[in-house]
């Protein structure tokens, strides 16, 4: 993990994917197993869904190392129902964690409180599935079936075994540490939950992400931001990014040459994935709107928020840019989403402002609080806050008819800002 070899001080010591020049790298095996590395490792596998009745459900799996100590495996799970308000949250510690299991490869996971089984379908339309069965509590269990559409490829940024990663540290070949993730930016979901004793039918559409953090995450980044906006219009949109800054610590100067902030998305539109996009801003260079590829997020009029001592967006922005990859719709297709969340007086729809230290095991929480002495937040913005975004659209007319000449497309954006530093 550790490099020792003499390096220039003012060398680069941060190596962001998002300098690739091979955006679009589809999805292997491999990508979506779960590596459950030692050291100081944050792996994660997250499943977002809005439901037909605009329901929102998380779920997700952390295994978390600390050096030579046990890891930990927690899943959580949040549910909120716009209707009735109601917000059901659970994080439980995880025992007996293996991957694979029986008859099993590694992109399934199982434990004494749930399992996640990843396998092909029989269905062409729907060629992946991942089944998640979770037994939470004795007044809460979750069964959905997860499926990626055919037209709908998983991808990370970059192809080949580097792809999706962000590297730390002089060497790219022995790297102080590093980020990955790996999408499917548009699923199906069906199931059903069970909560108090009464069975909920669950279907709807969402996303799913696995992440690699390999250092210590106070080390990685200051700030982060992330999207999740879909719609069932014209056969199924999505629009996510993912954002992380990083500390002065690491930029492509060395030590003092950071708060370098790396861009990840995609746009899925008429059921098909339509492009990917990666850009790097850079602290010292302005970025320019004749590019073309962007992948960018905005807080608008920041506003001191004296509960966490950040500062909290009154809007959010996001924008992305790039080439179309169907060969039959050759071209160019941009997006632009804007959502208005208030101030922290007079807020739009916060779900709430999560103290990440309290979500994460005990054993890290104490590391991290001893080391960085942060204080993280995130603010999460969700369906209940504007569950009918507008995503202004424009591209080929392969994808949708009358796409050329631009369409604003409703649906519901789910939204994190994250605070660490």
């Amino acid at each position: 993990m550790f490099s020792n070899a003499p390096t220039d001080a003012k060398a680069p010591n941060f190596h962001p994917v998002s300098e690739r020049p091979d955006l679009f790298g589809e999805l292997e095996m491999k990508d979506l197993e779960w590596t459950c590395a030692g050291g100081f490792v944050t792996e994660t596998q997250i499943f977002y869904h809005f439901l037909e009745d605009e329901t929102m459900i998380m779920c997700q799996v952390i295994h978390s190392s600390i050096g030579l100590w046990y890891p930990t495996i927690q899943f959580t799970c949040k549910i909120y129902n716009p209707k009735t308000k109601e917000t059901i949250w659970r994080s439980i510690n995880a025992s007996n964690f293996t991957t694979p299991p029986p008859g099993l490869d590694k992109r399934s996971c199982k434990a004494d409180q749930f399992s996640i089984t990843c396998k092909s379908c029989a269905d062409p339309s729907y060629p992946e599935m991942y089944t998640i069965r979770a037994h939470l509590s004795d007044d809460l269990q979750v069964s959905l079936d997860v499926l990626r559409p055919a037209l709908v490829r998983g991808f990370k940024v970059g192809s080949g075994p580097n792809g999706g990663f962000s590297y730390f540290g002089p060497s790219k070949d022995k790297p102080e540490g590093y980020v990955v993730h790996r999408f499917w930016p548009r699923t199906a979901a069906s199931g059903h939950l069970i909560h108090k004793g009464g069975a909920v039918e669950a279907k709807g559409v969402g996303m799913m992400v696995h992440a690699i953090q390999g250092m210590r995450p106070n080390l990685v980044a200051s700030r982060w931001n992330f999207a999740n906006f879909q719609s069932n219009a014209h056969g199924g949109v999505s629009a996510i990014q993912m954002e992380f800054t990083t500390l002065e610590t690491h930029g492509r100067h060395g030590p003092g040459s950071g708060g370098v902030t790396v861009n990840v998305g995609s746009l899925v539109l008429g059921g098909k994935l339509a492009t990917i996009t990666a850009e790097t801003k850079w602290p010292d260079e302005k970025q320019s709107e004749e590019v073309e590829v962007i992948s960018r997020a905005f807080h608008l009029n920041p506003v001191h928020d004296p509960e966490t001592g950040y500062k909290q967006p009154s809007a959010l922005v996001f924008q992305w840019t790039g080439r179309s990859l169907l060969e039959n719709g050759p071209g160019k297709v941009s997006a632009t989403l804007k959502v208005d969340v208030g101030d922290p007086t007079t807020p739009k729809g916060l779900i709430e402002k999560v103290d990440v230290l309290a979500e994460i095991p005990y054993v890290i929480k104490t590391v991290v609080n001893y080391v960085a002495g942060t204080k993280p937040y995130i603010y999460q913005v969700g369906p209940q806050w504007q569950n009918h975004a507008k995503l202004v659209v424009r591209g080929p007319d392969t994808f949708i008819p009358g796409l050329s000449d631009g369409l604003e497309l409703e649906g519901i954006l789910f939204n994190e800002a994250s605070f660490i530093s």
